[in-house]
C-alpha cells in the first residue's frame, strides 16, 4: 500500500487541515532558496523541492505546534528549516549513493553534477540555520543543530558499516536514527518547544517522532524484499546495492557456514549472479527474518502511538496517530 493510496491518506488530511500554514511554508522555502549571485542554487533546489514530495517532516512540525496551541509565526520558520535540512541531506545522499532517480525524476547530480549537488546542499544547510536563529529560541536551535549533527554522523556510520556483515542490529538502529528518525523527532519536538508546553509533553512528542521515524525506515527496508509501490523501488534494490538492512542482518545472524559464504559473496564481495536475489529471499524466509523485521516495525509503531496517546485529545493528535498506523499498515 502506498502512502498515496486512495483509501487512506492521513498525511493528505493533515495537509488539508494545515493548508494555510503549509502555503506559508512553501512561500518561505521559495523565498529563502533564492540567490542573487548563484542562479544554479535555486535551479537545483527547485528541481527537488518542487518534485512533489509529501512535506511530511514540515507537516509534523506544523501539526505538533498547532496541536500544542501555538498561534505565533515561528512554527512556519521551523517547518521550512526541517524541509531545508531534509532536502540538503537528499542532495548529499544522491551523490554518495550515485543515485540516478529521486521521486521518479533524474537526480540533481545527474542533471547537473556532483559538485553542484554537494555545494547547493551546503547552502541549504546554511539557510536552515539562518531560519532557526530567526525564531530567537535557543532551545529549538540546539534541537535542530543536534539533529543535523546526528544525521551527518549516521551517514558516516552507514558508510563505514556498508557491506560489513559484522554490522549488528544496534549499529543498524544507530544508522536509522541518524538517516531518518533524528529529523522526525526534531520536527515533532520543536513543535512542543515553540508552544512552551510542559517537559513531559515535549518528551512525548520527541518519543513519537523518534519511534515513527524508526518504524518508517524499517518498513521501507522490509518492503524492498516484499515488494510494494510504496517505496518507489524495485524488489531487491537494497540487495543489488549491497545494503545491510535489518532483514539481512537478522538472516546472517542465524546463518550456517554455507549460508554465510553466500552472504559474503553477494554482499561483501559484490559477486552477484542470476538467481541470487531469489535465493537471498528464500534464506530470509527460512530464518523468519522478514517476519521478525515486520514485528519490530509494529513494535516501534506501538511506541509512537503510546507516546501520542499520552497527550490531550484533539483532531490533530488523532490524525498523527492515524499517520503512524498508516505507515505500518503497508506491512500489516
Amino acid at each position: 500500500m502506498s502512502l498515496d493510496d486512495a483509501t487512506q491518506k492521513p498525511h493528505k488530511r493533515l495537509a488539508a487541515l494545515l493548508a494555510g500554514d503549509l502555503d506559508e511554508v512553501n512561500a518561505l522555502i521559495r523565498a529563502r532558496m533564492a540567490s542573487k549571485h548563484a542562479p544554479r542554487i535555486p535551479e537545483v533546489t527547485a528541481h527537488l523541492v518542487e518534485a512533489g514530495g509529501k512535506r511530511l517532516r514540515p507537516l509534523l512540525t506544523l501539526a505538533t505546534a498547532r496541536m500544542c496551541g501555538y498561534d505565533g509565526p515561528y512554527h512556519v520558520y521551523l517547518a521550512a528549516t526541517v524541509e531545508f535540512i531534509h532536502t540538503a541531506t537528499l542532495l548529499h545522499d544522491d551523490v554518495v549513493d550515485e543515485s540516478k532517480k529521486r521521486r521518479g525524476r533524474p537526480t540533481a547530480n545527474l542533471l547537473w553534477d556532483n559538485k553542484s549537488s554537494v555545494l547547493v546542499g551546503d547552502y541549504l544547510f546554511a539557510r536552515s540555520f539562518q531560519l532557526m536563529t530567526e525564531t530567537g529560541n535557543l532551545r529549538v536551535l540546539r534541537i535542530l543543530s543536534d539533529a543535523a549533527a546526528t544525521i551527518a554522523e549516521g551517514e558516516v556510520l552507514q558508510l563505514t558499516a556498508a557491506q560489513d556483515l559484522s554490522t549488528t542490529e544496534a549499529i543498524y538502529l544507530q544508522v536509522v536514527r541518524g538517516k531518518t528518525a533524528a529529523l522526525f523527532s526534531a520536527a515533532t519536538e520543536v513543535g512542543g518547544v515553540i508552544a512552551g508546553r510542559p517537559e513531559e509533553e515535549v518528551k512525548a512528542l520527541f518519543d513519537y517522532g523518534d519511534a515513527l521515524g524508526i518504524a518508517f525506515q524499517i518498513v521501507d527496508d522490509l518492503l524492498d524484499y516484499w515488494g510494494s509501490d510504496a517505496t518507489g523501488k524495485n524488489v531487491g534494490d537494497d540487495f543489488r546495492e549491497r545494503k545491510l538492512t535489518l532483514p539481512l542482518i537478522k538472516a546472517f545472524a542465524s546463518a550456517d557456514d554455507e549460508e554465510k559464504a553466500f552472504w559474503k559473496r553477494v554482499i561483501e564481495k559484490g559477486d552477484q549472479r542470476d538467481g541470487d536475489l531469489e535465493h537471498a529471499i528464500a534464506l530470509l524466509n527460512k530464518h523468519g527474518a522478514l517476519e521478525a523485521t515486520r514485528q519490530e516495525a509494529l513494535a516501534w509503531a506501538a511506541r509512537a502511538k503510546a507516546a501520542m496517546e499520552s497527550l490531550p485529545q484533539s483532531e490533530l493528535r488523532d490524525l498523527l496517530i492515524d499517520l503512524n498506523d498508516y505507515v505500518v499498515s503497508r506491512v500489516n
